[in-house]
């Protein structure tokens, strides 16, 4: 594998895992906002405010990775196609007799 297919797979990945922990933030607030208004102060309430940080903090900090793996892309794309012989026609069939 090429050096630069890895950065590309890290970017598709990282962008999988924030979606993943946006959902996660979300589901946190929600419990703690819930937690907050039926118990204050109780121990739920601090455990579901404690993972709504931990998935805040992964979520900047995939951000973070995936802008800084996105900045390091070559700016002209990879051609992964097998060259052509000169003058051959794109659809063309070559005969190797």
């Amino acid at each position: 594998m090429s050096d630069h297919l890895t950065p590309l797979r890290a970017v598709r990945q990282l962008r999988r895992v924030r979606a993943f922990y946006a959902v996660g933030i979300a589901v946190w607030a929600a419990s703690t906002a819930w937690s907050a208004w039926q118990a204050p102060g109780s121990r739920q309430m601090w455990v579901s405010a404690l993972l709504l940080v931990v998935f805040t903090g992964l979520l900047l900090t995939a951000a973070l990775w995936t802008r800084s793996l996105e900045r390091a892309r070559p700016a002209k794309p990879t051609h992964h196609a097998a060259p052509r012989p000169r003058g051959a026609r794109p659809g063309a069939v070559l005969r190797t007799h």
